[in-house]
């Protein structure tokens, strides 16, 4: 697992509980799974839908009857 052994995993815990705390490393793990769980609910939901109003083929003949040189 990325070049990691046991030894390095395990002194790796032990300056995560030095700086944090016993007590911290619950709320520590519950942040990071929340924020993982989020980031993957946000790359598997569709981009936001755009609901601007479109123009009407009436709308659009009118503006093109308005730039129509008149003869």
């Amino acid at each position: 697992m990325f070049g990691l052994g046991t030894t390095e995993l395990m002194l790796i815990l032990i300056i995560v509980i030095v700086l944090f705390g016993a007590r911290r490393l619950p709320e520590l793990a519950t942040g990071i799974g929340k924020a993982i769980k989020n980031f993957k609910k946000a790359t598997n939901e569709p981009d936001e839908i755009d609901v601007t109003p479109k123009k009407t083929t009436e709308v659009e003949n009118k503006e093109k009857a308005q730039q129509a040189p008149k003869a």
